[in-house]
């Protein structure tokens, strides 16, 4: 049982991985990437957060930062999207 829980909690998911599963979940090209581990949930399982976004040239508000952003979930250790959130 250790061993099967110790499996499912290693990251076999590289961050260029995670950032092209991420870019095939939106619909647009963008010009900044950012990503970060993050471990979430009762039994920490390690995620990569991938920010992809197009900044808008002359925001009115820091709301208005951004003319594309998504927000992409990765489970480190099988490579699936957990979650996706896209700001238009």
């Amino acid at each position: 049982m250790a061993s099967r829980s110790c499996q499912q909690d290693q990251v076999r998911i590289t961050e260029g991985q995670a950032i092209a599963t991420a870019k095939r979940q939106i619909q647009f090209v963008p010009t900044r990437t950012q990503i970060r581990m993050l471990r979430q949930g009762i039994q920490s399982r390690p995620n990569w957060i991938v920010s992809l976004s197009i900044a808008r040239a002359h925001p009115t508000s820091a709301a208005d930062e951004f003319k594309e952003l998504a927000i992409v979930r990765v489970d480190a250790n099988t490579g699936k999207v957990v979650d996706v959130k896209v700001q238009r």
